[in-house]
């Protein structure tokens, strides 16, 4: 039995555990470098969640472009989000603003993507050619 991995579900849970790190993390963590742990404005592990959103988002959505639906704008709608997220690592004194859109645009990319997949004929592992 092969285990079919939704990629658009992957990559709205990748940017919203990015969000959740961005946005809640610092307020609950506060206290983790008392423990020695510190990953909160973590360069590496910021960069790695960054990479993490950018690798499935670009599988999913090249994906379903390419399997299903042959439209760009998902893929584009994802490339703004993911400018905005790049955003808010230069400008962090509005990092907040920039995550948020970002966060928007990529969730939008991945549902959109979804759906396109799932209008087109090919989307169902049931369909009869």
């Amino acid at each position: 039995m092969a285990i079919k991995i939704n990629w658009d579900a992957m990559g709205i849970a990748t940017s919203v555990a990015c969000a959740i790190h961005c946005a809640i993390l610092p307020i609950i963590a506060t206290s983790l470098p008392i423990f020695g742990i510190n990953i909160i404005h973590n360069q590496i592990f910021e960069w790695g969640m960054i990479a993490l959103a950018f690798v499935v988002g670009s599988y999913s959505l090249f994906h379903g472009y390419i399997k299903h639906h042959h439209s760009l704008s998902p893929v584009l709608i994802f490339a703004v989000g993911f400018v905005f997220l790049l955003l808010k690592q230069i400008f962090h004194q509005h990092e907040i603003w920039f995550l948020i859109v970002a966060v928007i645009f990529i969730i939008s990319a991945h549902y959109y993507n979804y759906t396109l997949c799932h209008r087109s004929k090919c989307a169902s592992p049931h369909h009869k050619h």
